[in-house]
């Protein structure tokens, strides 16, 4: 062992606690409540573009004369979407604060989906200096298009139950914030509390997998390494039931034939791991939905490596395998009735003497022989190996979520995650989901005609296609290891995670996964 790496070996990296979530911080509850005598350390009601009250805002506005009305136009405040105002010790009311949110225009009397989505994320944004530990939403009054009460309560708990994620849990000094919520209070009427109540409780689901999705995202490559991951799915499955995790090794691996697995793991000293995990909460007869998550732990390009610039930010190149992590634990949450199974193949892409060199020529568990033009396009060789794995299952239908291409995000930029599906009804079913979950995707082609950019002299086929089309010709190489399920490829790239002064992981595409699978229970 050289001086270099005995320093490497010794070196102790920080220590991280388990990213599995405990029970909620904060706890949500609906209940039937009178705005004006409502005790909380805040209020929240709405009001409609051009400053048109909601019946609290109303009720509050008469209790005091006119003056909220009178204050909101004083303070230009016009109730548009997003817009909020914040009032200390307002008259009149119970509360010691008054938030006020605008949601928008009317239309038939009802506002949109997306305002009443973008009305409630703000409502952390604007509470995030006070010292708010309990606060009561006016929101169910709201009459939202084509949506109920219990979406808008599920809303509420995505939204806030993010507020339980925090990313400074490695400094020395964590950052001591004035607002930490402890308990949220959705008002509705008697008739409402049952509806309220499913939807907090499915919210809050959701976002406990995906604040898991982005703490997993957020550790660095030292922490977070293939066998941390493993040991975050055995978490998950400590005491379920319904949950089984089983963790393959390199020598097992071998064993299998993934060559093109193993091929990118060569110049790590982090052994790979295929952790797969099985939830079982539908019947025996049922076939599972598989999901399949790239989980290269850090990417330094291998010996195709990538310049210095920003590639700390390559941490999160396992936010695929995040992703499936995220969605077994709204799972487990919400038992939800339906077979599924989870494959993430784990390594690091490193560059040593053992690496990968461009030009090799490794054989995939297909059989199909791939020529590495590029050691940087490592995540469609590790997805193809274990695609071929996930064959065992017989699954029903197979997505795969990767932070593929670059290409991807100069195509559909930090919006639209890129969605490639050989099965138009799997994909109809997934841009369903991206939809009613506001996670979108957008649909890619995959057609032959980029194909014939994969060919080689030397091998079966080439793991780069050139610049052109370069997340079509990603996805038509894993393509070619899904000719036996119903197949859907997301790549996340652009979503997964921001860059510059927001860094961090978004978690995406968690919330769309939980509904398509919602949809299929």
């Amino acid at each position: 062992m050289t001086a270099a790496k005995a320093s490497a070996k010794s070196a102790k990296p920080a220590t991280a606690k388990s990213s599995t979530p405990k029970t909620s911080l904060i706890q949500f509850s609906a209940k039937a409540i009178e705005p004006i005598k409502q005790v909380s350390q805040c209020l929240v009601v709405a009001s409609y573009e051009g400053v048109k009250l909601s019946p609290s805002a109303s009720a509050i506005n008469a209790a005091d004369a006119q003056q909220l009305e009178a204050l909101l136009k004083r303070e230009g405040f016009q109730g548009k979407a997003g817009q909020c105002l914040l009032l200390l010790n307002p008259q009149g009311i119970a509360a010691e604060r008054l938030l006020v949110l605008g949601v928008g225009t009317t239309k038939d009397g009802h506002v949109s989906a997306d305002n009443y989505r973008k009305a409630v994320q703000k409502i952390g944004d604007a509470l995030r200096t006070t010292t708010c530990s309990e606060i009561t939403l006016a929101l169910a009054e709201v009459s939202v298009h084509q949506q109920d009460t219990e979406w808008q309560a599920r809303q509420v708990a995505e939204s806030l139950g993010l507020l339980d994620y925090r990313a400074d849990k490695l400094k020395s000094k964590p950052a001591e914030l004035s607002l930490q919520l402890k308990k949220v209070f959705f008002g509705v009427t008697k008739e409402q509390i049952a509806g309220a109540t499913k939807g907090l409780l499915l919210g809050q689901a959701i976002a406990k997998g995906v604040n898991l999705a982005r703490e997993l995202g957020d550790l660095p490559g030292n922490i977070c390494t293939p066998t941390y991951l493993a040991s975050e799915a055995k978490r998950l499955a400590n005491k379920q039931s319904k949950l089984s995790v089983n963790i393959l090794e390199e020598k097992q691996m071998k064993d299998l034939g993934m060559g093109s697995l193993l091929s990118v793991a060569a110049g790590s000293d982090q052994p790979a791991k295929l952790i797969v995990l099985e939830y079982k909460g539908g019947s025996k007869k049922q076939a599972p939905i598989a999901l399949v998550g790239k989980g290269i732990t850090f990417d330094t390009g291998g010996i195709s490596l990538k310049p210095g610039a920003a590639m700390d930010e390559m941490k999160y190149d396992m936010c695929g395998a995040a992703s499936v992590l995220g969605t077994f634990q709204t799972l487990i949450d919400l038992q939800l009735p339906i077979n599924v199974v989870g494959v993430i193949a784990a390594s690091e892409n490193m560059p040593n003497g053992s690496a990968t060199k461009p030009g090799d020529i490794v054989t995939s568990m297909s059989g199909q022989t791939i020529e590495i033009l590029n050691t940087d396009a490592e995540g469609r060789l590790v997805l193809c190996d274990a695609l071929t794995y996930t064959e065992r299952f017989k699954p029903k239908a197979v997505v795969d979520i990767a932070t593929l291409t670059g290409a991807c995000v100069i195509a559909l930029g930090n919006h639209a995650t890129g969605l490639f599906s050989n099965n138009d009804e799997l994909a109809k079913s997934l841009l369903k989901a991206g939809e009613e979950s506001a996670d979108r995707a957008w649909h890619m082609p995959l057609w032959d005609d980029y194909q014939k950019q994969l060919d080689s002299n030397f091998a079966d086929i080439a793991n780069i296609g050139g610049r052109e089309g370069g997340a079509v010709t990603a996805a038509c190489f894993l393509s070619r290891f899904a000719k036996k399920f119903a197949w859907a490829h997301l790549d996340i790239a652009g979503t997964a995670w921001r860059s510059g002064g927001a860094k961090g992981a978004t978690g995406r595409p968690v919330t769309m996964l939980v509904q398509y699978l919602l949809n299929q229970a």
